[in-house]
């Protein structure tokens, strides 16, 4: 028995190691190991300056992501708020490069992204990381009301929960309970924009965002019906940060 348990305890280690070593072996490739030195050059005073008043012609970030970062459905700007240093420094960093480009409103972003130096998208992704004020969630029902389809959140649970067997892993596998995320590789999808989480995932199934590494929101959206990807952002736009009871939720700006 304890020759057993003794093999099970390493092939326990082994098996996190393998895991870190994927992790970090994905954070590469992506782009998203932010170096000590990166994090302490970032001035959240500097940023906030930019994400209120905005720099030269490029305008506050507030005046679309709202001033607490929580996004506007109305223009399908995302949440900013806490999803995460190193992602929002990778995403402006494509949006200035040309790695990633929008349709629709957000393509302006590409013009803004580059209208900042490297420094400055550091500066607005670390300031945009400290914003967590009380959170404005996507308005389902005045949605619905407008006219905008909405899912059926109990099917958007269980695909994030559980996925669908043979067709898509859960989504809490990579982004964390419900979405919270998983720091520094996997952003905050939980409590993001309904109508930003409808347009990024069709853009995934249809391969116009590509900035994915190894491709690997593509291969899992291209699976998605139009129904499973309502579903998902019904949940996950107002999807709770913890189970009840439980108010530790795992800090996922750093």
């Amino acid at each position: 028995m304890r020759a057993l348990l003794n093999k099970c305890a390493v092939a326990s280690l082994l098996a996190g190691v393998v895991a870190f070593w994927a992790v970090d072996a994905i954070a590469g490739e992506a782009g998203l190991g932010v170096s000590p030195a990166e994090l302490s050059d970032a001035s959240v005073a500097k940023g906030k300056a930019i994400f209120t008043g905005g720099k030269g012609d490029v305008p506050a970030c507030m005046t679309c992501h709202g001033g607490g970062g929580w996004g506007l459905d109305a223009m399908g700007a995302p949440r900013l708020a806490g999803i995460g240093y190193p992602y929002l420094v990778k995403q402006l960093s494509d949006l200035a490069n040309g790695k990633r480009t929008p349709s629709g409103a957000g393509a302006v972003m590409v013009v803004y992204a580059a209208g900042l130096t490297e420094q400055d998208r550091r500066d607005v992704a670390a300031y945009s990381s400290t914003l967590n004020g009380p959170p404005e969630l996507s308005d389902l029902n005045q949605l619905k009301q407008d006219g905008t389809a909405i899912g059926e959140r109990f099917q958007g649970e269980a695909i994030v929960k559980y996925g669908v067997y043979g067709k898509v892993s859960a989504c809490s596998s990579c982004h964390g309970f419900n979405g919270r995320g998983a720091a520094p590789l996997f952003p905050v999808i939980g409590q993001q924009k309904y109508t930003y989480l409808i347009n990024q995932l069709n853009s995934w199934r249809d391969g116009s965002r590509a900035n994915d590494p190894y491709a690997m929101m593509r291969k899992m959206a291209k699976n998605l019906t139009d129904a499973d990807i309502a579903n998902l952002a019904t949940f996950l736009a107002t999807a709770k940060t913890s189970t009840l009871g439980d108010t530790e939720i795992p800090v996922t700006n750093q």
